[in-house]
């Protein structure tokens, strides 16, 4: 590896977890949104959409960069097309952290009544499998990866109890059945951040192996 090329990983490491950090921090904020009833905090992760979609442009363009200036190759190669796949993800969940502030806005100005939801948890759980995902891209920890891929199961499983919850809700609360399904898609969002995270496990465990996982049950896909 030439010093040229290291010193471009090493800054290109170092944007992905700049985006990373800030793409947990909106997600934590949409659902404090959510469940404090916080409109500041919404509006915040609204407006902070524009930067995470800068920085994902931003690194898209570093990685175009490495690859034209120093053509690697093999496992290089593959860490450099697993950044720009891990890339988009981020900016995914990103996304849909907006929708899930957009979501509490709508809540905040109907009301809802207040049922029992784990959104604090599934947030939680899926930060970590951000967080995860990325220190077994660094580290290079496959076993972390794959425990990444298992952990989707339990965000599934939150999501459902979470639906379960809405049911109840909705037969003790029919006048708030719009508010419900709002509270429906916030879970919605944060079960789909948590795939999100899982493949940027799965383009760690092929960069690592060269072994793309992706559907495979025993990654704890579906």
């Amino acid at each position: 590896m030439s010093k040229h090329f290291e010193v471009s990983i090493i800054k290109l490491k170092k944007h992905l977890f700049q985006l990373s950090a800030l793409v947990e921090r909106n997600l934590d904020l949409a659902v404090k949104a959510v469940n404090e009833k916080d409109v500041e905090r919404a509006q915040l992760v609204i407006e902070t959409d524009a930067l995470i979609d800068q920085q994902e442009v931003d690194l898209e363009e570093e990685c175009l960069k490495i690859l034209a200036l120093h053509q690697p190759v093999a496992h290089d190669l593959r860490f450099v097309v697993a950044v720009l796949k891990i890339n988009n993800d981020l900016e995914r969940i990103g996304d849909l952290s907006v929708n899930m502030a957009e979501r509490a806005l709508l809540l905040i100005r109907t009301g809802f009544p207040d049922v029992k939801m784990d959104f604090t948890g599934m947030a939680l759980k899926v930060q970590k499998m951000v967080r995860d995902a990325l220190d077994a891209l660094v580290n290079e920890d496959v076993d972390l990866a794959r425990a990444v891929c298992v952990a989707d199961d339990e965000v599934d499983d939150m999501n459902r109890a979470i639906y379960e919850a809405a049911k109840e809700g909705i037969h003790e609360y029919p006048e708030h059945i719009n508010a419900f399904i709002h509270l429906l898609s916030v879970a919605r969002h944060l079960e789909r951040s948590a795939d999100h995270a899982t493949n940027i496990a799965e383009d760690v465990i092929y960069m690592i192996e060269g072994d793309i996982v992706r559907h495979r049950s025993d990654t704890g896909e579906g």
